[in-house]
């Protein structure tokens, strides 16, 4: 796992997240699990190797320390361990490269197809990739061994609100960066006379926190447009589950997006552009709605 992020996260880390999932499902088939995670992260009964320290994104120094920090880890570690699952950097796999441990590449964000492809023209052995939705891997142009998987939630975590009014809001939830479209959301729920509610850490990069500065913060009045700030998993759920629906108008091909399956999970539907793995998550009509811009969006 790439340094920056708590495993399991307090906040901000879908990727983070799923990292945890597996490995408590590991550990609860009998394995012993090594996680090579960011200074301070804890699973209980698993064992913990810091790697680096908590900060996000991660200084550019800080990344490059990285890689040869998990090249030691790895060649020391190269007789101990039966299976390495990667959800960092692919580079991180390189002492292992042609050696008989088993390998899992997982990637829950876009794939460098020509990357890999040039490392694949190395000897290699046991290494399959995974990607969390077909839409991603087919994108990629990437070569090798690939199989879909899916991204997950623990749906005990989650309960949804039965009562929901005409009036509940709509909600935003996610990074609030360009691609994400929460000035679309904001748009939408103007058109619609709807109250929204916009949950999402603010990314530190200069670009993006002007673009919250001059497209989001001006519509934020705390009557028809809320935001609440970075939310936890208790959090998650409490505004997910009084929402009616969940606006995600992506101006990008989202991977996988977790937050659609959170908000299935408290039974609030997703109304989605259809973009990258949407048609993949959303069952239309059923879990929610794909649309293929705003005006689709206002009407759905």
């Amino acid at each position: 796992m790439d340094p920056g992020i708590l495993v399991p996260p307090v906040g901000y880390g879908g990727h983070e997240r799923l990292v945890a999932m597996f490995a408590e499902e590991y550990k609860k088939q009998g394995h012993e699990v090594h996680l090579l995670v960011t200074e301070g992260s804890f699973i209980d009964g698993c064992i913990m190797h810091p790697f680096g320290k908590e900060g996000f994104p991660p200084k550019k120094s800080d990344a490059l320390k990285a890689i040869p920090t998990a090249w030691r880890f790895l060649w020391k570690h190269r007789n101990d361990f039966d299976l390495v699952h990667n959800f960092g950097r692919l580079i991180y796999l390189l002492p292992l490269w042609n050696t008989p441990i088993k390998k899992i590449m997982t990637y829950g964000r876009e794939i460098t197809g020509s990357n890999i492809n040039r490392l694949l023209k190395l000897p290699h052995r046991e290494l399959v990739f995974t990607g969390c939705s077909k839409s991603l891997i087919s994108r990629s142009g990437a070569k090798g061994n690939w199989q879909t998987v899916y991204n997950a939630i623990d749906f005990s975590s989650y309960s949804g609100v039965m009562d929901i009014t005409e009036n509940a809001p709509l909600i935003f939830l996610g990074r609030i960066e360009k691609i994400k479209g929460c000035h679309t959301a904001i748009a939408v729920a103007k058109a619609t006379n709807n109250v929204l509610i916009i949950a999402g850490n603010i990314s530190p990069l200069k670009e993006e926190r002007i673009y919250f500065e001059k497209e989001i913060w001006p519509h934020i009045d705390e009557k028809q447009i809320k935001y609440v700030g970075q939310v936890n998993d208790e959090q998650k759920n409490y505004w997910l589950g009084k929402s009616k629906a969940l606006l995600m108008p992506i101006e990008w091909n989202e991977p996988f997006g977790i937050v659609m399956i959170e908000a299935m999970a408290c039974g609030t539907p997703v109304i989605a552009f259809n973009k990258g793995s949407v048609q993949e998550v959303v069952d239309e009509g059923i879990t929610g709605i794909i649309v293929d811009d705003e005006a689709g969006m206002a009407n759905a």
